[in-house]
């Protein structure tokens, strides 16, 4: 059964507010609403959206049990993506913290503010290795896509 994030927040939006439009689906995803329309067109098509016209250009999207299912399954696997991008993300900081400590620094730099950051800032709160604010004597572990980065000083 395949799926992307967008089926998910679309099924969810839909679940939450039948009559939504695709202009309001497309901003609230950030994409245009050809994309929306197209996603909606496909969840038709597959059997997991119902499409009932209310007016000449109002409609209301029904969920099917078959619907349902999809965006429980697409749940589930999106909660699993994010705990294991979280684990991932632990398990490196937890090396590169590692690597600070044997390189011999008291405390570390976090590049960006990102939820990566924010798990990296953690670990360090963690392991009891304080965070700075950046600065050029201090290496810096920065979320890159799903991947840390560490810059070390130049001396």
């Amino acid at each position: 059964m395949p799926g992307t994030e967008h089926d998910l927040r679309i099924l969810e939006e839909i679940e939450r507010n039948p009559e939504t439009t695709q202009a309001t689906l497309a901003a609230q995803l950030g994409v245009a609403v050809g994309s929306v329309n197209f996603v909606i067109k496909r969840l038709v098509n597959k059997g997991y959206v119902h499409v009932k016209q209310l007016q000449r250009r109002r409609l209301k999207y029904i969920i099917t049990p078959k619907g349902f299912t999809l965006r429980s399954k697409l749940a589930v696997d999106s909660l699993q993506y994010s705990m294991r991008l979280y684990r991932e993300t632990r398990a490196q900081a937890k090396q590169l913290v590692e690597e600070v400590r044997r390189r011999g620094y008291a405390a570390v730099a976090i590049g960006g503010d990102s939820e990566l950051a924010e798990i990296v800032s953690l670990t360090c709160l963690e392991l009891g290795l304080p965070v700075k604010p950046v600065r050029p004597n201090l290496p810096c572990i920065t979320p890159v896509d799903a991947t840390l980065t560490i810059n070390w000083p130049t001396d």
